[in-house]
């Protein structure tokens, strides 16, 4: 079955449906090509949950190889923002005031910080002999 045929009543061929896309998208002025469509409907089908195997249904891909490109980004996302809260001011341990420098020794950069009512401040300057 073919949903989007040529002026002739044929089918598109792959290059020929892409061409067509941008076509149209420069007609309404936006920008847009059918490739990234296809990878914001595939970003958006893994954001709300979609298997690697629905993706290969959905798209059409033979490998997993290539679903798994967008549900990882999309755990890794997840991940990132769930874990963003062990940085926030309120979850970092000890005083007020914290040498991060001691931390990470081999830095060329002297680091402080501390909690304020804003917030948590960083400062770091060049270590001396640098």
């Amino acid at each position: 079955m073919t949903f989007l045929e040529t002026a002739h009543g044929k089918p598109h061929t792959v290059k020929g449906l892409g061409n067509w896309f941008a076509d149209r998208c420069k007609e309404a002025g936006v920008p847009g090509r059918a490739h990234g469509l296809r990878k914001a409907g595939a970003t958006l089908a893994a954001q709300n949950g979609a298997t690697p195997h629905q993706l290969m249904a959905i798209f059409g891909w033979k490998t997993l190889s290539q679903a798994e490109l967008y549900t990882k980004a999309v755990q890794q996302q997840l991940m990132a923002g769930g874990a963003m809260n062990l940085l926030a001011a309120e979850n970092i341990a000890g005083d007020a005031q914290h040498d991060l420098w001691a931390l990470n020794s081999d830095s060329e950069y002297q680091e402080d910080s501390s909690i304020t009512e804003t917030g948590l401040v960083v400062h770091a300057e060049a270590k001396p002999g640098r």
